[in-house]
Formats: structure tokens, sequence, C-alpha cells
């Protein structure tokens, strides 16, 4: 798929890609290219790991980086799926959280797909 397509798509799925290509200088290659990095952040794994042995801080704090690297990149619909890991992390409840996981997994693996 080519750059183009790539932007028009992530539009299409929501993304703010206008306000992220602002923070890139309007330079789309590069933005994808971040993007790239985005898909493969260790923190969805340790996030993963956190929830399933239970360190509510450690996870939270593997969430919350998330959250700043998804809202700088634009990634709206992966950003709104991980402020429901956040916020019940942050009071200190992990409760059903892997099940939201799954869904920014899902997000995740959806961007991979956009991104190739």
């Amino acid at each position: 798929m080519g750059m183009e397509a790539i932007v028009a798509e992530l539009r299409n799925w929501g993304c703010d890609v206008d306000g992220a290509l602002e923070r890139f200088l309007g330079d789309e290659e590069l933005y994808v290219t971040c993007l790239q990095t985005v898909v493969v952040d260790p923190a969805f794994g340790e996030l993963e790991a956190a929830l399933q042995e239970g360190r509510i801080q450690d996870a939270f704090e593997h969430s919350h980086t998330l959250k700043g690297v998804l809202a700088n990149m634009g990634l709206t619909p992966m950003y709104c799926i991980n402020i429901k890991i956040v916020e019940p992390l942050r009071a200190g409840c992990a409760d059903g959280l892997l099940t939201v996981y799954q869904e920014l997994i899902e997000s995740n693996n959806k961007l991979k797909s956009i991104i190739g």
C-alpha cells in the first residue's frame, strides 16, 4: 500500500493523522516509519505481563507510556481503548482489564495490517 493509501486508511479508521503530521512537520514517510515502531513497542507485552501477574503499578506505568505514544501518533482508536485500561489502574483496580487489553491488541493488529 502506498503512503497516500496508508494515510487515508488511518483517517478512515478515525486517527488524527493531521494532528500527528503537524508534529512530524508534514513528513508522512517519517510518520509511517514511526508507526512501524509503535506496533512493536515492548510496552504492549510488558502491560500484558503486569496485568497477568497482578502488578497494578507496573501495569499502570506501561499503559500510561502507551497513552502518550498513542496520543502523539494520533492513534485515536487505540488511545480510547487504552484509556479504559489506564484510568482503572490509576485507581488501583485491574478487574477485567485483560479483556480490554485484548481489544487493544486487536486494534494494534489492525494498525499492523494498515501500515503493512
